[in-house]
C-alpha cells in the first residue's frame, strides 16, 4: 500500500468574501473526492478570503499509480482553478 499527500496552496486575488471563495473553488471536493482512492479537504486558510490550502490523499497498491494520480490532480488544478497556485508539495509515505 502506497500513500501520497499532495498539498496545494492557492491565492485568490480580488476575492472579497467566503461566499465568493466557495464559488471560485467550488467543486474541488466533488471533482476529486469521487474517486475511492482520493480523499480531499481544505486543510488551511479556511477563514481567509484571498487564500486557501487543499490536501489530497491518494492511496494505491503501487507508487507509480499514486504518482500518476497526483500528476493528474495537479494538471487538472492548473487548468481549472480560478486563482493562482503558489505552491504544490508532494509527500509519499
Amino acid at each position: 500500500m502506497h500513500i501520497g499527500i499532495l498539498t496545494v496552496s492557492i491565492t485568490l486575488p480580488g476575492c472579497g468574501s467566503l461566499k465568493e471563495k466557495r464559488q471560485r473553488l467550488g467543486g474541488l471536493h466533488e471533482r476529486f473526492g469521487r474517486s475511492p482512492s482520493v480523499a480531499v479537504c481544505e486543510s488551511g486558510g479556511r477563514d481567509r478570503h484571498d487564500a486557501s490550502e487543499w490536501s489530497f490523499v491518494v492511496v494505491a497498491g503501487a507508487r507509480r499509480d499514486v504518482e500518476s494520480q497526483c500528476s493528474q490532480i495537479e494538471d487538472k488544478l492548473v487548468r481549472t482553478i480560478d486563482g493562482r497556485i503558489l505552491n504544490i508539495n508532494r509527500e509519499f509515505l
